[in-house]
Parts: C-alpha cells; structure tokens; sequence
C-alpha cells in the first residue's frame, strides 16, 4: 500500500510546483520571505491557474502545461517589475520563538496530515463514491478533452452554460498533462497537497500573525489535522473537492490581510496601498475561482479583526476615518453577501439538531454529529480565556463567535430568511459550514497548548522564553497527535438523511455506488464501443462515471438524470424498446444512442433513482449482449434500426 502512494509521488510534485512554483517565483519578487512566502504561494498559484485558464478559454489557446507554464512566468514578470516598483523587500515578523522549532513543527504537521488522509483514502487511484464525485472527474476528462480548463465553459460538460469556478480541475488537469497519472490519481495526490501541505502552512501562518510567536505557530501547524471538520470532512461528503481547496487557502488569505499594516510601515502612502490592494486582489481571484463560498468566511473574518484594528485607537487611523472604514466595510461585506447568496439555488437541507445540541456541538468540535473532540476543544477554551484577557487577540473570540453563529443557524434555525438570504451562499449546507471552524478554533487550541506550557514553565523555574518547554510542548502535542489520528473514529453522520457512513467513502465493494465490476466494465468500454458512440445508463448507479473512466460518450455525464418527458420514457420503459413506439421516439431526443448499460435498477434513496427501463434486457427483443462484469453488463439497441 507505501509503495502504490510512493509511487504517485510525481504527481504530488507536480501538483506542489504547479500551485507553489508561480507563487513562489512571483512572491520572492514582490518582496515575501520565509513563512509568508511559501504560505501565501498557494493564492498566486491558484489564482493563476484559475486566471490564465479564463484568458486562454477566451482567446481559445490550447489549455496545456506550456501555455499556463508561459503565462505563469509573464505573471511572475510582472510582479516582479511591480515588487521593483513598489519596493521589493516586506519587512518580516520580528522572530519570537525557535527558528528549527517551527520548521519541524510544520514538518511533523505535514506528515501527519498526509498520514490522515491517505489511510482515509486507502488507494491512490481510489474514485469517492459520492455524487458530486461525478461531475468532478468528468468535468477534468472534458477539460483534457476539449484542452479548455476556463471556469466559463467547464459546465458545458454536461451542457450548462454558466460560470463554474474550475481552479481545481484546471490543477488536475495539469497534473495528468505533466505526469500521465490517472484522473484519480491526480485528483487524491493534490488532496494531499491541499489538506497536508496548504492547509498547515496557512494555519501556521495565521497563528503567527495574530500571536507574534512562532512556538504558537508551531503548535498550530502541528495540529491543522486534529479536527475532522477540516480537511477530512469535505472529502468525505459531497465530495467537495473546490471548497476544500478554497477552505485550504483562507487562513493564508486572513494571514495575508493582517500583514499589510506591517508591510507598509516605511513605504509611501502610494505604494503601501498599491501594493496592498494588488495582494488583497490576488487572494480573491483564488477563493473566488476556486470556490467563492469561501470568500464570504475569509471576508467575515478579515472584516472583524479590521473593525478591532481600527477601533483599537490605531495612531495612524483619524478615529473620524475610523468609524467610516469599518462602516464601509461592513456594508461592502454584507453587499458582496447578498448578492454570493443569490447566486446560488438557495436551501437545499433543513435544521438538523435541537438548539442546545448544538450549543455542545460548537463547544466541544462536534459539528454535524461527528464524535466530540474532547482534547482540542478544552484546549481550543483555554485559547479563549487567553484571547479574552489580551486586548490584541479579543478579536479572535468574536471571529470564533461569528463562526458559530453561522453554524448555529444552519442547524438549528429553519427561518427561510435565514435559510436562504444569510446561508444560501452554501446551500444551508451544514457540512460546508461546520468546515470553517478549525481556521480559528486551530490557533485558539495553539494559544492554549502555549498558555499551559507557559505556566509549566514558570512552576519548575524556567524562564517563558527557554526553549526547553516549547521543545517538550511541541513533543506534547505530537504525541496527542498519533494518539488521535490512531484511535479517534473518522466515520461521518449523514445527518441529512439519518445514517452513519461506518467506513471510508472511497471504500469499493460489490454493494458500492461504483462496484469494482462497474468500474472494470466502463474501463473497458474503449476496447467495445466505437470513439463516436453514445452509452446510455442510469447515472445514479455508478454508470456517471463512464465518461471519466472511459473518454466515451457516457450519458448522462452527473449523477442525476436529465428532467424531460423524453428521458422518463427511457427511465420507465427503455427494455421493452422492440414493442413501445415511443421508446425509440424518445431515444431521437437523445442521438439515437446505440447502445446502454445495466447496472441494475438503482436506489430510492436519496440522489439516487430507480430506473426499472434500463436493467433486465437479457431476453429483451431488441438488444444484444456486447459485454459483461460479474452482474453488470453492456448491451447494443438494435430495437429501433431501421
């Protein structure tokens, strides 16, 4: 199992130099160093995937590693003729803490990152069985396919026509371009980059910035992986592969926005907020084409610790100015969120818990029913009193309380007001929400790991600043690690529908949404079925996945069927072709497809149909066996030729 993840590790190069390797380039020119640099790489990266996809899908070049590859260094150019410009050189965070301390502490964090996520994962090449699944892989195989990775045209995949952010496609599509891996491949080896490298390096970075102490930073990067909410949970459900990558970079993007101020101390007025609105902008292009429901929690959270800063008595701030700053800003947020939560289909879920449920819920790190997470949250309480009693970090506790709130609402309110105009931006989506909480609830339970080594400290007489007891509460905290990540449970509550996935949702099996047969069948459609054919099936049996695996006209291409009277036909009566005038009638709507997959009826359950039309044709006049798996099966329509 080592060796099938080890050898993948091109394509996890891969996908760290396409989404560190611009940033980094540019970054250093512009002034970034150390910490800062290599967290905030992953915004420009992103930014410029998602950017560069646009330009090239517009002006119709070939999306390809060479034209990003090109575009990334013109990008890099610029920014460094800016950061001449503007002045090329930030001034850092003065040092508070151990140097090698830190630098093994992300380390530690990063491997156990990668630890917890592939044994969830299990294989390399292992497909999420999961319905938002489908449109992902598929939406990458149309973008290597058609070479259009835009997020203005990646919904034509399934025949849509509006905007869909495809950063992350645009990312595994490179990673399958630079290395041929495999769309699965690909897509789990940047889950990783995301989760176990992205991740903690913003954590990291946003625990310094908001504590000035390097050993707080420390313990944060060290305990990015303790909740399950954040990574692990949006590879569980959905599968939601762009939040996760937009949710990895907000706390590198809050981070970012509180080193302004001290980057602009020396420079004229000018260049600080030139150079300050060209970053602030480079960190929106990346939450908002990867995925711009994670704008509004960076935004929130940007705004509330810009209220404290200016509100604080800043020497440099008017209060007069003051008040109208954090005026405007607030009434630009709530704007900006109007219009994200209109943009979207609304509510989809309803409450799911009684209120003082989830009161304990949010205190002890149990959003949406997963088990409690004791440790963390007594640690994340002990954060809490130290912001409280530090007038620099109070903010941290309203920004945690803000948080909260909007994961009280989603589960327990069920105002259609609140439903739809405060909480539409993710569709009431309980999971979605309760994934923003690790970006402050992390270094809050750091400020507490610190706040008890402190005061161990001082009982056996050694000075706050030894290095000693960070060195053992660094080690502390490690070992609390490997403890949780090999005894703390992963499964997931389906509190939308009352079940409990026990396993791993990329878990294969004969009762699977994507049986191990069903994959060996669509696989092997290519040797079956001419280039030009289309395939029929019901997509919420695993048949979606056709296209991904095959590169064949699999229809449909996502997991729910099309809504017409035409494909209703199909789904009640397509066996019975040869007899029923109007199959073939309605199979025209469709291109006449030749042939069709069975793969059984299908489920009622929820996002999944029962199609009784499309299973059974053995018997059937009119159809023809082409191939078989086990129980599935690949059948020619020769009902309708004329």
């Amino acid at each position: 199992m080592i060796l099938d993840w080890l050898a993948q590790t091109p394509a996890l190069l891969a996908g760290v130099l396409v989404v560190f390797g611009p940033g980094v380039l540019a970054l250093w020119g512009v002034g970034l160093r150390g910490l800062a640099l290599f967290a905030s790489a992953p915004l420009f990266g992103i930014a410029t995937v998602g950017a560069t996809a646009l330009l090239l899908g517009a002006f119709g070049v070939a999306w390809s590693p060479l034209s990003w590859g090109i575009a990334a260094l013109v990008l890099a150019a610029i920014a460094w003729a800016l950061g001449r410009l503007l002045g090329n050189r930030l001034p850092g965070m003065a040092p508070v803490g151990s140097r090698w301390l830190f630098a093994a502490a992300v380390a530690i964090g990063v491997l156990i990152g990668v630890w917890r996520l592939t044994a969830y994962i299990s294989a390399p090449d292992a497909i999420s069985q999961t319905n938002d699944a489908v449109f992902h892989m598929n939406a990458v195989r149309f973008a290597l396919e058609t070479a259009d990775a835009s997020s203005l045209h990646i919904n034509a995949v399934i025949g849509g026509r509006s905007f869909y952010p495809a950063a992350w496609h645009g990312v595994i599509s490179l990673i399958v371009m630079i290395t041929g891996a495999s769309i699965s491949a690909a897509a789990n080896m940047f889950t990783l980059v995301m989760g176990a490298i992205i991740w903690p390096l913003g954590i990291a970075w946003f625990a310094r910035e908001a504590s000035g102490s390097r050993a707080v930073a420390a313990y944060a990067a060290i305990l990015s992986s303790a909740l399950q909410t954040f990574p692990l949970l949006l590879i569980q459900w959905g599968v939601l592969f762009p939040n996760a990558l937009s949710m990895a970079l907000v706390p590198a993007g809050i981070a970012l926005v509180m080193a302004l101020p001290r980057w602009s101390q020396g420079a004229t007025a000018w260049r600080a907020w030139t150079r300050s609105v060209l970053l602030v902008l480079v960190v929106i292009g990346a939450l908002l084409l990867s995925q711009p429901s994670a704008f509004l929690p960076w935004a929130l959270i940007c705004v509330i610790w810009l209220t404290f800063r200016l509100l604080s008595g800043a020497k440099s701030t008017p209060r007069a100015l003051a008040f109208v700053l954090v005026a405007a800003a607030w009434i630009v947020l709530l704007a900006l969120w109007a219009y994200l939560a209109q943009g979207t289909t609304g509510s989809h879920w309803p409450p799911i818990r009684g209120k003082a449920a989830v009161l304990a819920d949010i205190l002890l790190n149990g959003q949406v029913m997963i088990p409690f997470a004791y440790g963390v949250s007594a640690l994340m309480i002990i954060g809490l009193v130290v912001a409280v009693r530090r007038s620099r970090l109070r903010w941290l506790v309203i920004a945690w309380g803000a948080v909260s709130v909007l994961y009280f609402l989603v589960a327990a309110v069920g105002n259609p007001f609140v439903r739809n105009a405060i909480l539409g931006a993710w569709y009431a989506d309980p999971y979605r929400i309760a994934a923003i909480a690790p970006v402050i609830v992390i270094p809050l339970a750091a400020l507490g790991v610190d706040a008890i080594v402190r005061v161990a400290a001082r009982t056996v007489g050694r000075a706050e600043d030894d290095r000693m007891p960070m060195v053992l509460g660094a080690v502390g905290v490690t070992a609390f690690m490997i403890v949780l990540v090999v005894v703390r449970p992963v499964e997931m509550p389906e509190v939308t529908e009352g079940t409990m996935y026990e396993g791993s949702t990329y878990h294969s099996d004969a009762d699977a949404y994507l049986s191990p047969a069903e994959r060996e069948l669509l696989e092997s459609l290519v040797d079956e079925v001419a280039d030009d054919a289309r395939v029929l099936g019901n997509p919420s049996t695993g048949t979606g996945f056709g296209y991904f695996l095959s590169g064949l006209d699999v229809y449909p291409r996502t997991w729910a069927p099309p809504r017409s009277d035409a494909w209703q036909v199909l789904a009640a009566g397509l066996r019975d072709a040869a007899s029923e005038a109007a199959v073939c009638d309605a199979l025209l709507v469709y291109g006449s497809p030749e042939y069709v997959l069975d793969f059984g009826p299908g489920e009622a359950e929820p996002g999944r149909y029962v199609m009784p039309g499309m299973t059974d044709f053995e018997g059937q006049d009119g159809f023809e066996l082409v191939a078989e798996r086990g129980d599935v099966s690949l059948w020619r329509i020769t009902a309708c030729d004329e």
